[in-house]
């Protein structure tokens, strides 16, 4: 295990799209949505502990979601926990973060991931993390995961890659990125050989990230620079407010991914999900032999087909003549809904909070 290994989860998200179980007062990174036991936000920990030492951790979260970090992860202390004040997207995330480890080891190469996403082989994965890892300590690259499609995805971004120049196997830089494409067009990405998905998972180190920072978001770098001398003293509080209050939202990506010109992917296949949707847990899930994926509770299934089913663990149910269709109850709502209308969600959860103050 290196010492300058540092990681960051971004655990900020409310997971309005997991809704009824995802709320706004417990989003999914913090929920059991797998069945295993564990939430994702504990099941991604426990994926870099072995690479990351444990002081070397961060956690960025909102404000209102600090205690529940800290008793998912009761290893931490609650200075590896940073609130943010406002919901900036993840470039103002990711700034936040550099700035502290800055104060902790100006050396470090950071691993920046997601806290809700699934990996079924975790030790190819860490494998890969490792690979990656030593790919940047001596270059000035930022580097992401990119996955081997398996299907023409419309719900991932692609990122297209150029001809091998002397990279190591599994490396490329990058060419394009693009964003989530209609079914024709993620045909076209999948035959082509050229586009895999990006993963939203980040290698670098600190002084390569901080220069990306400083040339293709100067704004939020300089907010980030102004706010670092204030860390650990009576003025940081205010001063983080004032800096979300001035940042732009927007995406690492947009932001600095698709400008920068030393950007690399690492192709891998290591059984990655984003578990964004429904039907995305539905296709990771195990299923039955007319491609049902009961989750949680006691149910009994007739004529129904291509569903995910997610009741309270001892609830029981009795389904009949549904098709594609998703069915969730949570203690206090339902939800049925065809699989090819989960996008309409999020404009669900908006108009229950409309009609009766809540979610």
């Amino acid at each position: 295990m290196n010492n300058n290994t540092h990681c960051v989860i971004m655990a900020g998200g409310v997971g309005s799209r997991f809704w009824p179980l995802s709320t706004t007062q417990t989003p999914k990174q913090f929920l059991d949505i797998l069945g295993t036991g564990k939430s994702l936000l504990r099941q991604t920990f426990e994926r870099f502990v072995s690479i990351c030492p444990i002081n070397n951790f961060l956690v960025v979260t909102s404000h209102s979601y600090k205690n529940l970090v800290l008793e998912q992860l009761p290893e931490l202390k609650p200075e590896q926990v940073l609130s943010e004040p406002l919901r900036r997207n993840t470039a103002p995330c990711i700034a936040f973060a550099n700035a502290v480890i800055k104060t902790q080891n100006p050396e470090a190469n950071v691993v920046v991931t997601p806290a809700d996403h699934l990996i079924l082989n975790e030790t190819v994965f860490r494998d890969k993390i490792t690979e990656g890892l030593k790919f940047v300590e001596d270059k000035d690259t930022l580097l992401t995961l990119g996955i081997k499609p398996s299907r023409p995805e419309t719900g991932y971004g692609y990122i297209q890659v150029e001809e091998k120049e002397g990279l190591p196997d599994n490396f490329n830089k990058v060419k394009t990125f693009t964003e989530k494409p209609n079914l024709e067009m993620a045909k076209i990405l999948l035959d082509s050989g050229e586009f895999f998905w990006n993963s939203g998972i980040f290698i670098w180190s600190l002084k390569s990230i901080e220069k990306a920072y400083n040339k293709h978001l100067k704004e939020i770098a300089s907010l980030f620079t102004a706010y670092g001398p204030n860390i650990g003293t009576d003025k940081e509080e205010q001063s983080l407010y004032d800096t979300y209050m001035d940042c732009k939202n927007i995406s690492i990506d947009y932001g600095v991914m698709e400008k920068a010109n030393n950007v690399y992917v690492q192709i891998v296949d290591f059984g990655w999900s984003d578990l964004g949707t429904w039907t995305s847990l539905h296709e990771n899930s195990e299923r039955n032999n007319r491609d049902n994926a009961v989750l949680s509770g006691k149910v009994l299934l007739y004529d129904t087909e291509g569903s995910v089913v997610h009741l309270p663990k001892d609830k029981v149910g009795v389904i009949q003549g549904l098709k594609n269709y998703i069915i969730v109850q949570s203690d206090k709502s339902l939800l049925i809904c065809p699989k090819e209308n989960e996008q309409q969600i999020r404009q669900f959860t908006t108009d229950l909070k409309t009609e009766f103050g809540s979610k």
